[in-house]
C-alpha cells in the first residue's frame, strides 16, 4: 500500500496556519460560511485571494 492515501489533487494544501479571531471576525466568518455553504478554510482562502489586487507590484 502506498504511504500516501486520499484523493490526488492538483492543488495540495500543505501550509497550515493558526489564527486567533476576535468575536466580530468570527461572527462574520460564521455568517459567510453559512451563507455560501463552504468550510471556514475555503472562506479564508477566498478572502486571501481578494487581497491579491492590493499587492503593490
Amino acid at each position: 500500500m502506498s504511504p500516501r492515501t486520499g484523493r490526488p489533487t492538483d492543488n495540495p494544501k500543505g501550509k497550515p496556519i493558526h489564527v486567533r479571531l476576535d468575536a466580530k471576525s468570527e461572527t462574520i466568518l460564521d455568517a459567510y460560511t453559512e451563507q455560501e455553504k463552504v468550510s471556514k478554510a475555503e472562506a479564508i482562502r477566498r478572502g486571501i485571494e481578494k487581497l491579491e489586487d492590493d499587492i503593490q507590484k
